[in-house]
């Protein structure tokens, strides 16, 4: 029997429930896949739902916009009770999105998470997401997976296939998710954690039908085969099917006998999450997930409420006790803050608790933080956790103003808020324009970000617009400036960051955050930089890199802050097209400052150092990248040829077909420029509506030469700027020469 605890109970277990009996973990797959709808099935289960409403309610898609669209676009948190052989499990789950635009959503709640259901969906089968999720999962947040292939149904009642053709195509995703298992996953996992439907980690069936089976399952049913399946939907009788192979069940069971508790899970997360000493108290206490150790823990989630608009931040407890009333000290902010209420999570509301142990998830209410944010008691030197991996990087962007400028400073608060409750979308603010320019993975985020927005300050929307790089392929002079004034001069070039370090700073495998000789030696070992150089860096901003390589140069730390803010302000808008940077490695070798500080102020420093910045790097060779989407499109055979043509006639380029059964796969590479307006339209249009679709980032290329002249003009006549690209002598009087 299943039952859901009361309020005190539920208490009683987040504080003292036995370690080996707890559960925390998510659901996750390719959107339209099936996941809230399974999620209703396990909040019936535990008491917070009918037998009418699961699989119809989509409980866990609260707020207005995901009913309004049908989609899940945050993550939402449930805590459950089960009973199952005499034993009472506690389990703390998250449903995530499955969107692209919210693939951040996935990361974080992964995070927090010991292990995830990977769903899939028996028609569609391995789309792009579910291919993001599996690596996000087992690579990225070492959660162990199990597998349950929904919609089973719409192979038996839509397609017509007999019981051999069915079987064939769930044997397929069994493989294709174990190939990705074995891809992404570390090499002591890779075979462990595979899926198998003859080891029970592997459950069939359909949540809108309610019903599913593992082999046990089966068998415990008196039925060796699933060919029951077959019979009732032939006779009709699904009503038989819901009662008889629960659903909930078949996940209860793969979740409880495969997916580990959080003490044996954390003893493999933490070296993969936290660089620190693992021998030391904190590390011990950290691998051993231990309630008395030294509080430290991450903020996972921040969940803004649609009516109040208050933040409610949610995260892990790692190791220690975090109390009600307590202070915790943000580590990467570097200030203390109050926890003025704390609780764990039911969907919208909060269960009120005095305490919160290593091993749970948790709520706290009393200030506001960056997801991704790890914490710890006040006074301790713990570090921080690792940060999370992004599946994507903000491509698109929209520029937003406040329709009354008295709010202008009231904008810049709200927008902050909901950047810091999803980092993966950016925003700056342009002063010329006086506008925000807000920037994310695809126009469905920032139009949901832009709505949330203007829900608590009236603004202004412009049309969405691509974010491009501007690249360089070589070495640009090396170039001696002077301030307006003349009495300071700098020197320096620029030239292409090497692959091996960009993968660094894209992995975040080195950070500014770093202590300087790890970073140093972190260079060394993998990208062969020399580590005496490599400990010379002074800001790594976005996938860019700024370095004093000057020796002797008397009075450089007056004049460091105003130069490294010069070269932020430079990656965000270079010298082409205004668009940010993407691999630079600016080197300074010499310097000469002056000795009043009257003469050495932050506008001498901006005209000798934005000029040398420019000079350099129209000299090496820049263009204009766009960003690029892998897609993925499943379609009848009988359409392949016009899904192919649309590619080509939208700037794409197919690179793979796969033959299944009566569907194709296409797989491509298409500009994300060329997604924005009809392309979906089309493709259903094409198709007669009978493809599915996924796409996610994949890189930036070079624009075709045929075209990035035109693009560049267009981008700079929308930003208002001269039509004429700019070339090194723009910046010539600030040239030094020596007299």
């Amino acid at each position: 029997m299943v039952r859901i605890k009361n309020a005190d109970e539920i208490r009683d277990m987040v504080k003292n429930h036995p370690m080996d009996q707890r559960r925390v973990f998510s659901i996750a797959a390719h959107i339209d896949h099936g996941k809230t709808t399974t999620s209703d099935y396990l909040l019936r289960r535990a008491g917070l739902m009918s037998d009418h409403d699961a699989g119809l309610k989509l409980m866990t898609d609260s707020d207005e916009e995901e009913q309004e669209r049908g989609i899940t676009i945050f993550t939402s948190v449930v805590l459950l009770s089960y009973e199952r052989d005499d034993k009472t499990y506690l389990f703390e789950i998250n449903d995530t999105p499955g969107h692209i635009s919210f693939t951040g959503e996935v990361s974080r709640a992964l995070r927090g998470s010991d292990g995830a259901i990977i769903l899939v969906d028996a028609l569609e089968g391995l789309m792009t997401q579910t291919i993001t999720n599996i690596q996000l999962a087992v690579g990225s947040e070492l959660c162990k997976p199990v597998l349950f292939i929904n919609k089973v149904d719409r192979l038996i009642s839509e397609l017509k296939l007999p019981p051999n053709k069915v079987f064939e195509r769930i044997d397929t995703i069994i493989s294709q998710v174990n190939e990705q298992i074995k891809k992404f996953a570390p090499p002591e996992f890779g075979k462990k954690w595979q899926v198998s439907f003859t080891k029970n980690s592997v459950a069939i069936g359909s949540a809108k039908d309610g019903w599913a089976f593992t082999l046990d399952i089966l068998k415990a049913a008196g039925h060796k085969d699933p060919s029951i399946v077959f019979e009732k939907y032939a006779e009709d009788d699904k009503q038989w099917l819901r009662d008889n192979l629960h659903l909930e069940d078949a996940l209860l069971r793969m979740v409880i006998d495969h997916l580990p508790n959080p003490a044996d899970a954390q003893k493999y997360k933490i070296p993969h999450i936290w660089s620190g000493d693992l021998e030391s108290k904190e590390g011990r206490s950290l691998v051993n997930c231990d309630r008395d150790g030294p509080l430290i823990g991450m903020i996972t989630k921040i969940f803004i409420d649609p009516k109040s608009k208050r933040p409610t931040l949610i995260g892990r407890v790692f190791s220690g006790t975090i109390r009600a009333g307590q202070d915790l000290e943000l580590i990467g902010q570097k200030k203390k803050v109050p926890v003025k209420r704390l609780g764990v999570m039911e969907i919208t509301d909060i269960l009120d608790c005095d305490e919160i142990p290593a091993g749970n998830l948790f709520a706290v209410y009393g200030f506001i933080a960056p997801s991704g944010e790890s914490f710890r008691e006040p006074g301790s030197s713990s570090k921080g956790f690792e940060e999370i991996s992004y599946a994507a990087e903000p491509v698109v962007s929209r520029a937003i103003e406040a329709i009354d400028p008295q709010d202008i400073a009231k904008l810049g608060e709200v927008v902050s808020k909901w950047i810091m409750a999803d980092p993966t979308a950016t925003f700056r603010h342009d002063k010329e324009s006086n506008k925000y320019i807000l920037s994310g993975i695809d126009p469905l985020q920032i139009e949901i970000l832009t709505k949330r927005i203007h829900e608590q300050v009236k603004i202004r929307i412009f049309d969405p617009i691509i974010v491009y790089r501007e690249r360089i392929n070589r070495a640009g002079m090396e170039i001696h400036t002077k301030s307006p004034n003349g009495h300071n001069r700098l020197k320096l070039y620029i030239e292409p960051l090497d692959d091996k370090a960009l993968a660094l700073i894209r992995s975040k495998e080195i950070t500014m955050e770093q202590n300087e000789k790890v970073r140093a030696g972190i260079l060394h070992d993998k990208a062969g930089w020399d580590a005496k150089f490599a400990r010379k860096i002074w800001d790594i901003e976005g996938h860019n890199m700024i370095i004093n390589a000057s020796s002797g140069v008397q009075r450089m730390d007056r004049i460091k802050q105003y130069v490294i803010q010069i070269f932020k302000d430079f990656t965000y808008s270079a010298a082409v097209a205004k668009e940010p940077t993407l691999g630079l490695k600016v080197v300074i070798t010499d310097a000469t400052i002056h000795t009043d500080p009257a003469h050495t102020g932050f506008s001498e420093i901006l005209g000798m150092t934005t000029s040398a910045l420019n000079i350099s790097f129209l000299t090496a060779d820049p263009h204009v990248y766009e960003p690029m989407l892998t897609v993925d499109i499943k379609t009848p055979k009988d359409f392949m040829g016009s899904v192919m043509g649309l590619i080509s006639q939208h700037r794409g380029r197919v690179e793979k077909t796969v033959d299944e059964d009566d569907q194709v796969r296409v797989k491509g590479v298409l500009p994300t420029s060329e997604t924005i307006g009809d392309f979906a339209d089309k493709l259903r249009s094409a198709t007669s509506g009978r493809s599915f679709w996924g796409y996610q980032f994949k890189a930036f290329e070079p624009l075709p030469s045929s075209l990035e002249t035109e693009i560049i003009l267009d981008v700079r006549k929308r930003k208002g700027l001269p039509e004429e690209i700019p070339t090194p002598e723009n910046w010539g009087r600030f040239i030094y020469k020596r007299q």
